[in-house]
């Protein structure tokens, strides 16, 4: 995967669950377009040269998982959500 393909934003109502995850520090279930699943307790969102990043402490590591990359999230408390592109 590339960090230079264009980076694609994803819908607002997503991006707003992402947030409320952040200030819950949820433990949510990602599932990335590569395939890859992972879970990890959501931390903050932030946003390098127009590209946005979900910053997740994965058992004592800190990951940053770009936002286009994520196929969809799940909680508990917020479901299951399946991101989409704006």
């Amino acid at each position: 995967m590339s960090m230079n393909d264009a980076y694609q934003p994803i819908n607002c109502d997503d991006y707003d669950n992402l947030e409320l995850a952040c200030q819950q520090n949820l433990l949510l279930t990602l599932e990335l377009k590569s395939g890859e699943v992972l879970k990890a307790k959501a931390s903050d969102l932030v946003s390098r040269k127009n590209v946005e990043y979900l910053i997740i402490d994965d058992a004592g590591s800190t990951l940053e998982v770009r936002l286009d990359k994520i196929a969809s999230f799940s909680n508990p408390q917020i479901g299951t959500v399946v991101v989409s592109e704006e």
